[in-house]
């Protein structure tokens, strides 16, 4: 999996090629070509209440 600046590039590369919302990060899932895959962003990092 790639990491990249940009995902509208990496949308365009495969007709298959799907946006995805995850856990605060941006992937990039292709079911027919796995080579594109790619993501997006760090999720947040969360409190822990002790």
């Amino acid at each position: 999996m790639k990491v990249v600046n940009s995902l509208k590039a990496a949308k365009k590369r495969h007709p298959d090629c799907q946006v995805v919302r995850r856990r605060g990060r941006l992937f990039v899932i292709c079911k027919s070509n796995p080579k594109f895959k790619a993501v997006q962003g760090k999720p947040k990092k969360r409190k822990v209440n002790r």
